[in-house]
């Protein structure tokens, strides 16, 4: 990664009930050790429950407290779909490449 306080976290498999916990951990531990800016690559994520909606909005509002941000990379069309659907793209910015998000991003990862 081009800068320290960004992560790129890659998603792999089913963001659901039995996953989510996991994602989470992971997600507050870069945002404990620097990390404010957290980029989550769901391109090879199938599915998306609840879950994985509700980690992604609560790691939007842990990185908001320390002046931080998410971004989506490039999510699969069932997983875009919910989050059309439950209004969360509305509020966090998805990317079509790593590339777009780390170069599209100088104001939207550092906007407050």
């Amino acid at each position: 990664m081009p800068r320290e306080d960004v992560a790129l976290v890659v998603v792999k498999g089913f963001l659901d009930v039995d996953t989510a916990t996991e994602l989470h951990h992971h997600l507050a531990n870069q945002v404990h050790h620097g990390r404010r800016h957290l980029l989550l690559d769901l391109s090879a994520v199938p599915f998306m429950d609840s879950s994985g909606i509700n980690i992604i909005l609560r790691a939007y509002r842990e990185t908001r407290q320390v002046e931080g941000s998410v971004g989506l990379i490039a999510p699969a069309p069932a997983v875009r779909r919910i989050l059309d659907l439950t209004g969360v793209s509305l509020t966090v910015p998805s990317f079509a490449s790593v590339d777009e998000a780390l170069t599209g991003t100088s104001d939207t990862l550092s906007r407050p």
